[in-house]
């Protein structure tokens, strides 16, 4: 089983969740986290830190957020670790909480 980081952390990017995250699978895009599934050790540290509550187990996973799972494991092949807590982006407020943000998503940092 792994986590899986949603929709809500898309242009808010928070990155508290890395911090606390004993095997380093999260990776780190322009505007997204991921978590990499064959690296997650499935031990719920990561999942109250998230402040926009992104973060749900893959049993867990809402069928609206559904994709991400696919998403996660496909996007943290592409991108770094990160493993330090960072500022999160200067409008990050702005979109906390907003719904259908996956149009938002970079890939890389030309999107």
């Amino acid at each position: 089983m792994t986590f899986v980081v949603t929709e809500q952390c898309i242009r808010c990017k928070y990155t508290d969740c890395v911090e606390v995250c004993p095997v380093d699978c999260f990776h780190e895009g322009p505007n997204f986290l991921v978590i990499n599934p064959a690296e997650c050790i499935d031990c719920t540290l990561c999942v109250p830190e998230c402040p926009v509550e992104a973060i749900y187990a893959e049993e867990e996973l809402p069928e609206e957020y559904s994709q991400y799972l696919k998403l996660n494991e496909e996007l943290s092949n592409l991108w770094p670790v990160i493993n330090e807590v960072k500022p999160p982006p200067e409008d990050a407020e702005l979109w906390a909480g907003r719904d259908d943000k996956l149009q938002y998503l970079q890939r890389n940092s030309e999107s």
